[in-house]
């Protein structure tokens, strides 16, 4: 019988969430919906010293503004709660304790100077320290000292950690769903703590317990946990958990867009973009780092470019609702090797969002900067202006500088198209035209395009010219959509009072 599939996304709350780690929940997601199973939020919060005040907070935020929502997990709860590891201590202890008594873990109470000593001798004879198989019967350890010098050190709360313990020169066989097999021999690997005595557990151990207590399915997760792959595996079999083990898939890494080497907050204000999902005010340095949601990207957007970042569907098309990607998302078709950011292309896919998204749900948005700058105007209006502008948007925060002249009259007007399209007769133009348009009803931009044409022809100026510099008096720039749209939306009365105050600050008497 096929086991339900369970996967999770596990973050720890050291900090904002990095797109990268959008990605592996993203796949996360489409794999477990694709296969009708359960996408669950577990909070891995063991290391208490890396916490950072916050920080959970952002990552429940971050997915709610992405629009993934998980079946289980903190703040949503579930058969397998609790979700937060930090709410899950007492469970630890007993499998630490587990492991020594079948052997394959030992206590061992190596002072941090004690080891210093040790790595600093290796590193006089030119050689890098590691504590392992090879090493372990030179320390301080259950496994060099008697059984009553050991019982000793635990009464008297002498500080120790639990390394597990593995067996000498013997391979270790992983069976990637991307990479396929992989195999490491376990001379090349060090004794990892499990446990400390301050009474939390390592990552390594509580998420394998965990995984295994929340009969996880699935572990997809990126490739920088492929090294510690070998000592979950070696878990499971430690505890006898092989037989419902999960299936492993270690994710390429995402790549500088300039080159090799995983992508870095660095690289983001290097080169101008985000790496994180929301901007993140760090409470320890009140640094402020940008975010995809306030630099104006449409969530579906993020997730769309972020599918393709290593994964390819084997066809043509490019934009994908989410209902398509859980259709054609399979880990068979995931690369390998790492993905390059590339900014021009998350560009291009959030200007085909805005073009795609209606232009009442753009205008809420717009609408609150609107606010904001002190306008307060009919939402309907709000919404004709979005459907102008949007096509020359590619972040929905450029919607104010591609549309402000729909709300204000410009402040100063472009000098190189006065020097080029300002002519001494231009004035005189414009005072004829004034006149024209306080004539014209209705006010539509067809009835204006058509009366301002007719015009122009019959009084043989030149449409470059008039045109441009009418523009002008309305933007303050040569920019903005059809002009007679601009005309039109804008209203009579507020078209001759820029036209007279353009008029006035250019060519005054």
């Amino acid at each position: 019988m096929k086991k339900e599939v369970r996967v999770r996304f596990a973050p720890s709350p050291t900090g904002p969430l990095h797109i990268g780690g959008v990605r592996t929940a993203l796949y996360n997601y489409l794999f477990a919906k694709q296969n009708k199973g359960k996408f669950i939020l577990r909070i891995e919060d063991t290391d208490q010293t890396r916490f950072v005040e916050g920080a959970e907070e952002y990552i429940i935020e971050a997915f709610q503004w992405l629009g993934i929502e998980f079946d289980e997990g903190v703040g949503i709860g579930g058969d397998f709660a609790p979700y937060r590891q930090s709410d899950r201590k007492s469970i630890y202890k007993k499998y630490a304790q587990e492991l020594i008594d079948k052997d394959w873990a030992y206590y061992a109470f190596d002072t941090p100077e004690e080891l210093d000593v040790v790595r600093k001798d290796f590193e006089a004879q030119k050689k890098n320290f590691q504590y392992d198989c090879q090493t372990r019967s030179n320390m301080r350890n259950s496994l060099t000292l008697s059984s009553n010098q050991v019982k000793e050190l635990l009464d008297s709360n002498t500080p120790y950690v639990v390394r597990f313990k593995f067996p000498e020169n013997t391979e270790v066989h992983i069976n990637d769903m991307i990479r396929k097999e992989v195999i490491m021999n376990t001379n090349l690997l060090d004794d990892k703590v499990l446990y400390k005595s301050d009474g939390m557990p390592t990552y390594h151990l509580a998420n394998v317990v965990d995984d295994h207590l929340m009969q996880i399915s699935h572990v997809i997760r990126g490739e920088e946990w492929l090294p510690s792959c070998p000592l979950h595996v070696m878990l499971y079999k430690a505890f006898g958990w092989e037989e419902t083990m999960p299936e492993f898939a270690h994710l390429p890494l995402l790549l500088k867009p300039d080159g090799n080497g995983k992508l870095s907050k660095r690289d983001g204000d290097r080169l101008g973009f985000p790496v994180f999902p929301l901007e993140w005010h760090d409470p320890k340095t009140n640094e402020i780092s940008s975010g995809y949601r306030e630099k104006g990207y449409i969530p579906k957007a993020v997730i769309n470019f972020l599918a393709l970042l290593g994964w390819n569907a084997g066809i043509e098309q490019e934009i994908f609702t989410m209902e398509e990607l859980i259709s054609l998302f399979s880990i068979e078709k995931i690369s390998k090797a790492g993905a390059k950011f590339d900014l021009d292309k998350a560009k291009w896919f959030n200007h085909q969002y805005i073009q795609m998204t209606q232009n009442s749900e753009l205008a809420k948005n717009f609408n609150q900067t609107l606010i904001e700058k002190g306008f307060n105007l009919p939402i309907t209006y709000v919404e004709e202006v979005v459907g102008l502008i949007k096509e020359r948007c590619n972040f929905t925060t450029e919607l104010w500088e591609q549309g402000y002249f729909f709300f204000t009259p410009p402040e100063a007007y472009d000098e190189k198209i006065i020097k080029k399209r300002w002519k001494p007769t231009t004035p005189n133009n414009l005072i004829q035209i004034i006149e024209l348009l306080d004539t014209i009803e209705p006010f539509s931009s067809a009835i204006i395009e058509e009366k301002l044409h007719n015009y122009i022809e019959e009084n043989q100026l030149n449409m470059g010219d008039i045109m441009n510099a009418l523009r002008l008096c309305l933007v303050g720039q040569g920019k903005g959509p059809h002009l007679y749209d601009i005309i039109s939306m804008i209203g009579k009365k507020e078209t001759i009072e820029r036209i007279n105050k353009a008029i006035k600050i250019i060519s005054p008497q």
